[in-house]
């Protein structure tokens, strides 16, 4: 038993020390635990620990659902503006074009019975939260919304249809009076509609606990952790889709604006890569490579038809009719993503004991690899590549909940000043703050200050300051300025001009000199935008004005407040 626990907490150590390997060698770190519990389960140690398909199965269940969870609770409810039908279509009828697609591919290239190979396609349909979620935190990433939304919308909710196809496919093979239509239509509403349920009812209890119960600060994310696995649980025994159900749930918690949010998000971001981890380490030690081996020619065929052919088209076929630009479609098709769902799907066949059962895992595992390798280490690069990646928007270096109020949801803000907006020094008269915020104190070197009106501030200053949540991504605009993305700059992202959403064509005729249509002069920036999209309109758009490019730069309430100007 000891030594079983000294092998386990290695092997974690192993895999959080080589992270930063990962960054260096362009490599996903979900892929790096994979390896890690590969080599592992080779060697003697890997016998100490039991790999079996069941507590895989078990182990895959619950490190799924805290990400599921983790992900909900950062899913901004904005972005379903703009995400949530193509991202349901992709979930529902995309899982079904891709499975199909990849199931005639298998029959073709691994000559299985059809049945047999439509499920192999079902296993691998599905992109993956875990992968998606972690890669894009992972690249520091922030893609145009449409695509991050339909990304995560997608990839949180797909899980219920690919388990769904899974099941009917199992159900078809293994018994003697299969499932009529009636019958598979009967178990995907069910599953639907209880995991809806559930996860709006599991939430808007755990709210309403967050708010009412006096705890220890740190039982708050243990709350949040229990409770989400009570409802996915809960909602799985009654033939539900539990995945949906903690995700749904995820989404209503961390969009009430809940005291100790901040606290239990950073929990459970530690808890979700606990749980990657855990979950790819155990993934490696279940999986042999001699036996990967055997079918890597097919796999690897199978994978490329699957990133090629199937998501692409799928992609294509879903979001078309929601005017998605072609750039928008290719990045969404490129990221579709195959993580530990595959692999975790993939256990249904052996716990049925059908017939070359072994052969499901191996082909995902195959699959998977490909894609994390293939997709996951170009995520970045193809983003810039399409001219996806916004530029990085500045934030507070650190922030803390204030938990003083039951009303306000107050945050101790710490910003750094930079050398663009603080040289030379000066004071903050005339800076028009947001309200309801405070500057607290100043800290210059070593040295604490209290904050006064006529300090002149300067680069490198560090300051306090009190407010509202949702006043933090101005105040780092008016503080600081971010360089985690050197070569995307705001300037040459949005053009050295700014203008209002509301003011009118004919105005930039006269001031510079474009020729403009008569009859559409009258239009304001943000109508023309409009016309022109035929889509929801998100920061990073552009529209061309003849021999201009007019670049969305802020949205409210779904229209376009500031544009930029580019020539």
């Amino acid at each position: 038993m000891i030594l079983t626990l000294l092998f386990a907490s290695a092997m974690l150590l192993i895999s959080i020390v080589l992270s930063p390997l990962s960054n260096r060698l362009g490599m996903p770190v979900l892929l790096l635990f994979l390896v890690v519990g590969l080599v592992a389960g080779q060697s003697e140690w890997g016998m100490l620990m039991s790999a079996d398909v069941s507590s895989t199965f078990l182990v895959g269940n619950l490190a799924l659902a805290v990400i599921l969870l983790d992900g909900g609770m950062r899913t901004r409810i904005e972005t379903f503006r703009v995400g949530l039908k193509p991202a349901l279509t992709l979930a529902t009828v995309g899982v079904l074009v891709t499975a199909s697609l990849a199931g005639l591919a298998a029959y073709w290239i691994l000559g299985l019975p059809l049945l047999h190979a439509l499920l192999i396609g079902t296993i691998i349909s599905s992109t993956d939260a875990a992968a998606v979620f972690a890669l894009l935190q992972n690249h520091g990433l922030r893609l145009n919304q449409r695509v991050s939304a339909t990304l995560e919308i997608e990839s949180g909710s797909n899980d219920p249809m690919a388990i769904f196809l899974t099941i009917i496919l199992l159900e078809l093979i293994t018994r003697e009076t299969p499932p009529g239509l009636p019958e598979a239509v009967g178990l995907l509403i069910t599953q639907l509609a209880l995991g809806g349920l559930g996860g709006l009812g599991g939430g808007w209890l755990l709210s309403r606990l967050l708010n009412s119960l006096q705890l220890q600060p740190a039982f708050y994310p243990l709350l949040v952790t229990a409770t989400g696995l009570s409802v996915f649980a809960a909602v799985t025994l009654l033939d539900g889709s539990g995945f949906l159900a903690i995700y749904l749930m995820g989404i209503w918690v961390g969009n009430r604006g809940l005291r100790k949010m901040d606290d239990i998000l950073q929990i459970h971001d530690g808890l979700a890569w606990l749980a990657q981890l855990s979950l790819f380490l155990m993934l490696g030690l279940l999986l042999s490579p001699h036996e990967q081996l055997t079918l890597l020619p097919e796999g690897l065929a199978l994978g490329a038809i699957l990133i090629l052919v199937a998501r692409p088209l799928a992609v294509f076929l879903c979001l078309w009719p929601f005017k998605f630009r072609w750039r928008e479609l290719l990045f969404i098709a490129w990221v579709g993503l195959r993580g530990a769902v595959p692999i975790v799907l993939a256990l249904f066949p052996l716990m049925a004991d059908v017939e070359n059962a072994a052969i499901f895992p191996t082909i995902a595992f195959i699959v998977v690899v490909l894609s994390l390798m293939l997709q996951g280490t170009t995520l970045a690069r193809a983003a810039r590549w399409l001219k996806l990646e916004l530029p990085a928007e500045p934030g507070a270096l650190q922030r803390t909940s204030l938990d003083w109020s039951t009303e306000h949801n107050h945050r101790l803000m710490i910003f750094e000043l930079d050398g663009e907006h603080w040289t030379p020094p000066r004071t903050l008269k005339g800076v028009r703050l947001p309200a309801d915020v405070v500057v607290t104190a100043v800290l210059r070197k070593d040295l604490l200050m209290p904050y006064e009106a006529d300090l002149a501030l300067q680069t490198g200053d560090k300051l306090a300051v009190i407010g509202a949540e949702d006043t933090e991504v101005k105040l780092a605009k008016l503080f600081s300025s971010v360089t985690s993305i050197p070569a995307l700059k705001e300037s040459t992202f949005f053009g050295a001009f700014e203008l209002n959403g509301s003011v009118e064509l004919d105005a930039l005729a006269q001031n510079f000199g474009v020729q403009i249509d008569d009859a559409i002069k009258q239009q304001s920036l943000d109508y023309y935008i409009q016309s022109c999209l035929k889509a929801p309109p998100v920061e990073g758009d552009r529209v061309s004005l003849g021999a201009i490019n007019l670049v969305v730069k802020s949205v409210e309430n779904g229209q376009v407040t500031r544009v930029g100007l580019k020539f």
